[in-house]
C-alpha cells in the first residue's frame, strides 16, 4: 500500500504482472506488461517497488512510474556448484549378477558400474555427469552390458562390452518416451523392455530391429520374463478387468491367455528347466470383519501358482510311491535325466491345448507374493502379509515339500546361470550360493570405491532436460493444456546455466512444469547440503515470562494418557502441574536467566528433563518434577481445536448436532472419522469438516458411509426403541465445510458430497487440484519428479471436473481472521444454523417398534 494505492501481482493475463488499486476511485490499472517470465518476490519501501523477473531484479518507481532493471554483480565463488566428489553407493537404484556371480553391476547414481563379488577393481563404465544411465543388466552371455541411457537426449538402450574395453552401442532409437527396465533373453540376443507408450516390446540386438509384443490402452504396469529356451515370453499387460497371464510366441507372434479372467494374476516367470510356468494370483476368499460396523475387507488373497507348460510334465505334488531301483538303473536314471532337462532347456515344450486346466498352487499361506523365481526344484519369493507387515524371503522346496524362511527385509536376484544368487540386507551387498536357510552375508560386496567426481552443472543440466521430458512423456493431456512445451523448454533452460544450488534447480523446474497450470505437479529436491536440525524440547503448553523472570503456565493442553500420539507432557499421570504454576528451573538452570524459555530446551526433544515448579515465581519452596518431553505440539492443538468445535456445536444446538473434521484423506483422516462418527450416529443432525483437509484417496469410502438409505430398523428383545439398518448409517441431515484449503481428494469429498445430494455445503471455494499421479520418477541425485497422469470428469462426459476452479460451496462464507482469531467461527455458526433449519423443517423421527405379531393359527 503506497499512498492511495494498493499495487499487487496478478497473472490475470496468464503471466505475472504488476497492477495498481486506486482506493478512492476503485479502479484498477496495469502497470507492467511482460510477457515472458512472471513477476516473483516483490518489496516495496515507500517510494520504489522491487521485484525479480527472469533471474533479474527490477526497481519500480512508484512516483515516476518508471521501470529500470538493475545491474547486480556479486562476487560469488559458488561453492555449491563445484565439481565435486560424491559417494555413488549412497543412490544405488538397481543391481545385478554376472553370469557365474563374479561381479555385480551397479546402476548409481546416473552411471554404471562394475564391481567384484569379493575382490578387484571397482570400474565405472560410464562416467558421466552429464547422462543419466540406469538399469543394467549382465547378459546371460557374459559378453556385455545393457541398460538404458538419455546420452542422445532421450531414453534408448545402450550395450557395451562387461569389461568397458570398447564403445557403447545404441540398440533403439527414436522411441522419445521413457524406458522402464530391460531383461535380456537367456541366449542373449534379444532385450525385453516396455515404455510409457504402454507398449511391450523386445529388441533384437544384432539387427536392432524394434517388435512390438503388446500394447495396453490402460497403463504401463506391464510384468514379464523370457523362457529358458528364448522362444517364449510370459507377460501381463494392464487391462479394465481381470488381469490375466499371457504367452507370446515369437516364431508365431501369436499371444495366448493361459489363465482365467476371474481372478487377478501378475508376475510370471518360468522355472529354469523349463518345466512350469509361474505367477501370483489372488484367489483366496477370506473376509475380516471390522469392529466399527458390520462390514468386510479382503487381505491376504495371493498365493503362488505353477502351470505344467507340458502335458507329460507330472505335477510336482502327485501322490508318491517308492520303489526299488538296480544300480545300473539308478545310474542310467541320472544320465537320462541330466540330457533330458539339457533338452528341455534348449527347447521347452508348450501345450496350449487344456492349459487352463494345469493350474497348480504352490502349498503356501495366503499373502502378497512377489519376486517369484523357480530354480533347481526349489522356489524363492518374497511374502508380505497382514499379519507379518515386513517383507519375508522364503523357499519353497518342490522335493521336500517344505517352505523355509530365510530372512527379512531382504532384495535379492539371481545370476543369469541361477547358481548364485546376489542379495542386500541391512544395507549390504553380498553375493551367495542359492540359500537353503536364514541368509547371513559373511562377505559383503565393497562399495567403498563408487566415487565419482561429479560435474554439477553438467548433472543439474541433465535433471533439467529430463524433467522436461517426464512432463511431456508422463502428463495425462497429450496437448500439454495447450502450451507449447518446447517452447516452455527453451524459456526456461537459459536460466539453468546460472544455476549455483541445487534448491535453484528445483526452483526452475517448478517454474517450468508451472507453466500446465495444473496441481499435484511437482520438483522434489534432491542432494543437497542442508544443516543440522536440531528440535527443541516442548511442554505442550502456553508459557509466559511474567515481571519476576520466571514463566508461567498460562494453559495446558489437553491430550490423552494412554494415547502416544496425544501425550502432552504436563498432563502426564504423576506429574500434577496445574495452569498458574510456575516454572522456575529446567535441568538445574533458573528460568529466570534467561528471556525464553525454550533456549533451554533445546536439543531436547523427546527426552526427559527435569522441571523445578511452584506456585508461586519462587524457587523457595519449589519441587521437582520429571517430565518427557515431545518435539511437536501440533497434534495437541489439532485436539484442542476439533474438541472445541464439538463442544461449540453440542452447546448451540442443545446436544442434537454432531461434529467431526477429516484433516486428510489418509490413514489418518479415516482414523479421525471412525473415531468421531461412530459414536455420533444418534445425532439428529451432522456436521463434516474438511476444511484444511490435505487429499489423499479414501473419500470414497466415507462417501458411501454418509450416503446410506434408511431400509428398515431393527429391534432385540427388551428394546425399547429399534435402531436404523443398515448399521454404520446416520438418520439426519448433514453439512459438509470447506475451504481454499481443502484439497485433491479433500476437493473430490465436497464434490461427492454435491452430485450425490447428501448436504449443504458451507464455506470458501477449494483448492482445485484434482488431476492425480500414480508416483515419482527419480532423478539421478535422490530428486524425483511427480507428474499428474489422470484425471476425473464429469459423468455425463462433457468436461474435466474441478481441477483449476475448485468446488463452489451452496453458501459461500468467508471467516474474518479477527473475528476468528476471537474464536468466532462464521462457517462453523452458519452450518449450525443451517442444519438446525433442516431439522425444523424435516425433524428426525425413526419408527416405533410396531405391535408384536400375534400367531394363534387364527
Amino acid at each position: 500500500w503506497i499512498g492511495k494505492e494498493i499495487y499487487f501481482v496478478s497473472d490475470r493475463d496468464r503471466t505475472a504482472n504488476l497492477f495498481a488499486y486506486d482506493t478512492e476511485t476503485k479502479a484498477t490499472r496495469k502497470v507492467t506488461d511482460f510477457t515472458d517470465y512472471d513477476i516473483k518476490f516483490p518489496s516495496h519501501s515507500d517510494k520504489h517497488i522491487a521485484f525479480e523477473k527472469g533471474g533479474y531484479i527490477y526497481l519500480f518507481d512508484v512516483k515516476t512510474q518508471e521501470l529500470k532493471k538493475l545491474t547486480i554483480q556479486i562476487a560469488n565463488d559458488e561453492p555449491w556448484a563445484r565439481s565435486e566428489w560424491k559417494n555413488a553407493s549412497k543412490k544405488i537404484s538397481g543391481a545385478a549378477l554376472s553370469p557365474n556371480g563374479e561381479r555385480v553391476v551397479f546402476s548409481a547414481r546416473g552411471d554404471v558400474w562394475s564391481l567384484p563379488a569379493t575382490k578387484g577393481v571397482t570400474r565405472n563404465l560410464t562416467s558421466t555427469s552429464g547422462v543419466n544411465e540406469r538399469g543394467a543388466e549382465w547378459s546371460p552371455d557374459g559378453k556385455h552390458i545393457a541398460y538404458i541411457s538419455d546420452k542422445s537426449g532421450e531414453f534408448e538402450i545402450y550395450m557395451e562390452k562387461q569389461d568397458g574395453s570398447d564403445e557403447p552401442i545404441q540398440l533403439t532409437d527414436g522411441a522419445n518416451t521413457y524406458i522402464f527396465s530391460i531383461e535380456w533373453s537367456p541366449d542373449s540376443k534379444k532385450i525385453l523392455f516396455h515404455n510409457k507408450k504402454r507398449e511391450l516390446c523386445y529388441v533384437d540386438v544384432d539387427t536392432k530391429k524394434v517388435t512390438v509384443v503388446e500394447t495396453s490402452d490402460r497403463s504401463t504396469r506391464f510384468s514379464y520374463s523370457w523362457s529358458p529356451d528364448s522362444k517364449w515370453i510370459a507377460y501381463t499387460r494392464p487391462q479394465a478387468d481381470m488381469t490375466v497371464v499371457r504367452l507370446y510366441n515369437l516364431d508365431t507372434k501369436k499371444s495366448h491367455e493361459v489363465t482365467e479372467g476371474w481372478y487377478e494374476s501378475s508376475n510370471p516367470t518360468f522355472s529354469r528347466d523349463g518345466k512350469y510356468l509361474l505367477f501370483t494370483s489372488a484367489r483366496d476368499f477370506n473376509p475380516i470383519y471390522s469392529q466399527t460396523e458390520w462390514n468386510h475387507v479382503y487381505v491376504d488373497m495371493s498365493r503362488i501358482y505353477m502351470i505344467t507348460l507340458a502335458k507329460e510334465t507330472p505335477s510336482p505334488f502327485a501322490p508318491e510311491n517308492d520303489v526299488v531301483k538296480m544300480e545300473e538303473e539308478k545310474k542310467e536314471s541320472k544320465k537320462d535325466k541330466e540330457e533330458a532337462t539339457e533338452a528341455k532347456v534348449k527347447d521347452i515344450k508348450v501345450d496350449l491345448d487344456g492349459i487352463q486346466d494345469r493350474v497348480l498352487s504352490l502349498p503356501v499361506s495366503p499373502a502378497n507374493y512377489y519376486g517369484v523365481t523357480a530354480v533347481d526344484d526349489k522356489v524363492y519369493y518374497t511374502a508380505y502379509s497382514s499379519a507379518n507387515r515386513k517383507g519375508e524371503m522364503k523357499v519353497y522346496d518342490l522335493k521336500k515339500k517344505k517352505e523355509t524362511t530365510l530372512g527379512s527385509n531382504i532384495a535379492y536376484t539371481l545370476s543369469p546361470n541361477g547358481k548364485k544368487m546376489l542379495v542386500r540386507m541391512s544395507g549390504k551387498w553380498g553375493v551367495i550360493d542359492l540359500p537353503t536357510s536364514k541368509i547371513n552375508i559373511e562377505k559383503a560386496v565393497d562399495t567403498s570405491q563408487m566415487k565419482v567426481y561429479v560435474d554439477l552443472k553438467a548433472e543439474w543440466q541433465q535433471m533439467y532436460d529430463e524433467a522436461w521430458r517426464h512432463m511431456r512423456d508422463f502428463f495425462y493431456d497429450p496437448g500439454m493444456h495447450g502450451v507449447d512445451w518446447d517452447d516452455v523448454y527453451e524459456k526456461y533452460n537459459q536460466l539453468v546455466p546460472h544455476i549455483g544450488h541445487r534448491s535453484d534447480l528445483a526452483y526452475i523446474t517448478g517454474e517450468m512444469i508451472g507453466e500446465l497450470n495444473v496441481g499435484h505437479a511437482y520438483s522434489q529436491n534432491g542432494e543437497k547440503p542442508e544443516p543440522e536440525r536440531i528440535h527443541t524440547g516442548l511442554l505442550g503448553a502456553e508459557i509466559s515470562q511474567d515481571k519476576s523472570g520466571y514463566f508461567r503456565i498460562d494453559e495446558i493442553l489437553d491430550g490423552a494418557n494412554w494415547s502416544k500420539e496425544l501425550s502432552s507432557p504436563l498432563r502426564a499421570v504423576g506429574v500434577n502441574v496445574n495452569e498458574g504454576d510456575y516454572i522456575v528451573s529446567i535441568d538445574g538452570v533458573p528460568t529466570n536467566t534467561t528471556n525464553n524459555i525454550y533456549q533451554l530446551l533445546v536439543g531436547k526433544a523427546n527426552t526427559e528433563v527435569m522441571l523445578e515448579v511452584n506456585s508461586k515465581p519462587s524457587a523457595t519452596g519449589s519441587r521437582e518434577v520429571l517430565v518427557n518431553t515431545i518435539a511437536d505440539e501440533s497434534t495437541l492443538y489439532y485436539h484442542k481445536w476439533v474438541r472445541g468445535n464439538i463442544e461449540k456445536v453440542s452447546k448451540q444446538t442443545d446436544g442434537k448436532v454432531g461434529y467431526l473434521h477429516i484433516p486428510d484423506m489418509g490413514v489418518d483422516g479415516l482414523n479421525q472419522f471412525a473415531k468421531y462418527y461412530y459414536p455420533q450416529l444418534r445425532k439428529e443432525g451432522l456436521i463434516i469438516d474438511v476444511r484444511g483437509n490435505g487429499g489423499g484417496n479414501v473419500s470414497p469410502m466415507i462417501i458411501e458411509r454418509l450416503m446410506r438409505q434408511l431400509t428398515y430398523m431393527t429391534m432385540h428383545t427388551g428394546q425399547k426403541e429399534g435402531d436404523p439398518n443398515p448399521v454404520g448409517m446416520h438418520v439426519g441431515p448433514k453439512v459438509t465445510l470447506l475451504d481454499k484449503y481443502s484439497a485433491s481428494d479433500g476437493d473430490l469429498f465436497p464434490y461427492r458430497f454435491q452430485v450425490n445430494k447428501i448436504g449443504k455445503t458451507v464455506g470458501t471455494r477449494s483448492w482445485g487440484g484434482v488431476v492425480g499421479y500414480s508416483g515419482s520418477i527419480p532423478l539421478i541425485d535422490g530428486g524425483s519428479i511427480v507428474t499428474p497422469s489422470y484425471a476425473p470428469y464429469d459423468k455425463d462426459g462433457k468436461e474435466f471436473i474441478i481441477e483449476g476452479r475448485g468446488v463452489v460451496p451452496d453458501i459461500i462464507l468467508e471467516n474474518d481472521p479477527a473475528e476468528q482469531y476471537k474464536g468466532i467461527d462464521a462457517q462453523l455458526n452458519k452450518a449450525v444454523e443451517v442444519v438446525l433449519e433442516e431439522l425444523k423443517t424435516n425433524p428426525v423421527k425413526l419408527a416405533p417398534i410396531p405391535a408384536y405379531p400375534v400367531k394363534t393359527g387364527n
